[in-house]
């Protein structure tokens, strides 16, 4: 049978400013723009031991783990410094939702976006 084997690309509208919404990304998760307008985040940047690796998880209708976003998503960006980029964060401004916490598969953080999105921030072991 032929299946999915990763995913190619994250996707989703801006409920306000796009490029504001685009410039914080690019300023505080320094995710950098290509000349089609998205960012390209290739796993050899940060492959680890793992080999780089997605996790697809559906959660259930009446799940918590988005709020205080209302989003039905939640994206989880891997990192290469959690506490760095925390600092980085907290220095901007920018209000952390809880973290960092460490897991048996690394350590976590969370954020909302300009539009309310809940980011999750993870620097695997």
């Amino acid at each position: 049978m032929a299946k999915v084997t990763g995913i190619g690309g994250v996707f989703f509208k801006a409920k306000g400013d796009r490029d504001a919404l685009v410039a914080w990304y690019q300023k505080h998760l320094g995710i950098s723009l290509e000349a089609f307008g998205g960012g390209v985040l290739r796993w050899t940047d940060g492959a680890g031991p793992d080999g780089g690796l997605t996790v697809w998880h559906v959660a259930a209708r009446d799940s918590q783990w988005f709020s205080p976003s209302e989003a039905p998503f939640m994206i989880n960006y891997r990192v290469d410094d959690l506490d760095g980029l925390v600092a980085e964060l907290r220095r901007a401004g920018v209000e952390l939702l809880q973290g960092p916490e460490s897991e048996d598969n690394g350590k976590f953080a969370w954020v909302l976006d300009p539009d309310g999105n809940k980011v999750e921030l993870w620097e695997p072991k």
